[in-house]
C-alpha cells in the first residue's frame, strides 16, 4: 500500500538536505511508541540507521538500509528499505523527497509498506498516516527561514 504525505516548507532544498540529521530525525519521532536511535549513518546509499521501538512491556528492533540517493538543481532524494521490522510490518520502502520550489521546497515522504499479513495492511494505513502527519509542523518550524 502507498502512503503520500507532502509539506511545503521555507527553506530551499540544499538547505533542507543539510537539515536531515539525527537529531531532526530524534525529532519526528512521535510520542508513541517512544524510539531510540541506536545507530543514524546518515542519508547516503549503503548506510544504516537503527532503531528500537519501545512499545512498554516489549522492545522491537527497526533497520533500515539507504538503498539509493541523489541530487540534483531540483530535487534531493534518498531511500530508505526495512531489513529488520517490527512485528507488524512485511515491507517497508520509504522515499523521502525534497523537491525544490521558487520560494522554499516541498518535502515529501512516499512509503511503500506492507502488513506482515494482508489483511493488516489497511489497517496499518490510518496509524502511519498519523505518525507521519504528525511530522508536518515540526518540518515547518525548523525549515523556517
Amino acid at each position: 500500500m502507498r502512503l503520500l504525505l507532502q509539506t511545503a516548507v521555507e527553506s530551499a532544498h540544499l538547505e533542507v538536505k543539510e537539515g536531515f540529521t539525527e537529531a531532526l530525525f530524534a525529532k519526528l519521532a512521535p510520542p508513541f511508541p517512544p524510539v531510540k536511535v541506536l545507530r543514524f549513518d546518515g542519508c547516503r546509499a549503503g548506510d544504516l540507521v537503527d532503531l528500537e521501538l519501545n512499545f512498554i512491556f516489549f522492545k522491537q528492533k527497526w533497520t533500515s538500509k539507504i538503498t539509493e540517493d541523489h541530487l540534483d538543481a531540483q530535487e534531493f532524494r534518498f531511500v530508505d528499505e526495512g531489513i529488520v521490522l517490527p512485528f507488524f510490518l512485511g515491507k517497508w520502502r520509504h522515499c523521502h523527497r525534497i523537491l525544490a520550489r521558487p520560494s522554499g521546497s516541498i518535502i515529501s515522504d512516499e512509503i511503500d509498506f506492507e502488513g506482515v499479513f494482508f489483511w493488516l495492511t489497511p489497517l496499518l494505513y490510518p496509524l502511519l498516516w498519523l505518525q507521519f502527519w504528525y511530522r508536518k509542523p515540526i518540518y515547518r518550524r525548523i525549515f523556517r527561514k
